[in-house]
């Protein structure tokens, strides 16, 4: 089948877009039942961390650093409310057990992939990642006009990239660097699916690493670029329908530009999918657990085109992904943190239509306090 037949195909079978049933986030109510819906998937999400924790690998262990952070950052703005002080307390023990269990993970790295572990230790210690300062919308006019056919470079050429820039080479090289082929490949127009991402994670540790000099003047520009095109899959994903083999990067586009300040990235209705996708027995995501025969033969042949499988991709016996995993839980830790700076006085949230360009908060994003 051709990539525009099965594309046709999953068009026919996808469902129609839909806004959210969750409920408004303009009353106490509607905001405390999204929440307690979010910080229960989290719960199973950590129970299924501790149950798995000597086979997570690295990429797993780094969604649940960001979902600590993006918790702590929960706690400190639900202080500011004395009737928040239940959830904040749920919070609490929350990040008090992803601290210990987050520890004990790095022993377990240690022996299962060592020098993975020494190339990029420092995106899983503790104080590397940093919440957004500051929230922004894509800009769709950003858009690439045309991509590139498949993905464009090889994620070792990415790690690559990624151990200079953290400093953790063998060669004792210092943190910031940037060699003439990263920079030719980290900037490169077109890319999309995990290339495309990749880029905007070589930006995005540059920011927390404090980067810039150079080509990292320029960072705010190519995370809007990337960001934009980010948004743009995304809501090709949600047009056909979700299928599998395009949540983990779904998942991944709305963690890593969350994390970059993109606010329009935290829709109700992107919440609502995925949430929807966590195994409820496991606490994990992964493969779902029954997928209508004509729609799972689809998905094998679409492996081909929409998903590259990430080359330390844990997937385990029962379905559980350690990738997906991890994308959904900071995925979902940015949701939290996003409603948790969400102004009540606000009432465009519920309005599906895009928003102009020079518009914001109508497109069913979260749209959190501008500065904070």
């Amino acid at each position: 089948m051709s990539s525009l037949g099965l594309l046709l195909l999953l068009l026919l079978l996808a469902p129609p877009l839909w806004s959210s049933s969750l409920p408004p986030l303009d009353t106490p109510e509607g905001k405390a039942t999204i929440a307690d819906l979010i910080l229960s998937a989290l719960e199973r999400a950590t129970s299924f961390l501790k149950k798995r924790l000597p086979e997570i690998n690295l990429d797993g262990v780094v969604g649940f650093r960001v979902l600590e952070v993006q918790l702590d950052g929960v706690q400190k703005e639900w202080a500011r409310d004395p009737q928040l002080q239940p959830p904040s307390s749920r919070v609490g023990t929350l990040v008090q057990k992803l601290v210990l269990l987050l520890h004990r993970s790095i022993f377990y790295l240690k022996m299962s992939d060592p020098q993975y572990l020494t190339e990029f230790q420092p995106t899983v210690q503790p104080g590397f990642w940093k919440l957004p300062r500051v929230w922004i919308h894509t800009n769709a006019s950003m858009v690439y006009p045309t991509l590139e056919p498949q993905e464009t470079f090889s994620e070792e050429q990415s790690d690559l990239c990624l151990v200079q820039l953290l400093g953790t080479s063998t060669d004792g090289s210092q943190p910031c660097r940037l060699s003439d082929f990263c920079r030719t490949l980290m900037t490169k127009p077109g890319c999309s699916g995990y290339s495309l991402s990749h880029q905007l994670l070589f930006f995005l540790s540059a920011r927390m690493k404090g980067c810039t000099n150079g080509l990292f003047h320029q960072s705010p520009h190519y995370m809007n670029l990337f960001c934009a095109n980010m948004m743009d899959l995304n809501q090709r994903v949600e047009a056909i329908g979700y299928a599998y083999p395009s949540r983990d990067i779904f998942m991944e586009n709305i963690m890593l530009c969350g994390i970059g300040g993109f606010s329009d990235f935290y829709k109700l209705r992107w919440l609502e999918a995925i949430l929807s996708w966590q195994k409820p027995q496991e606490g994990c995501f992964g493969m779902p657990d029954a997928e209508d025969e004509e729609l799972s033969k689809v998905i094998q042949h679409q492996q081909h085109y929409l998903r590259r499988v990430k080359r330390r991709e844990k997937q385990f016996a029962d379905g559980c992904s350690s990738h997906n995993t991890a994308m959904a839980v900071a995925a979902l830790g940015g949701f939290l943190y996003a409603l948790a700076q969400y102004p009540p006085a606000n009432r465009e949230l519920q309005q599906a239509t895009p928003p102009p360009p020079t518009a914001t908060h109508v497109d069913g994003s979260i749209p959190a306090t501008p500065g904070r």
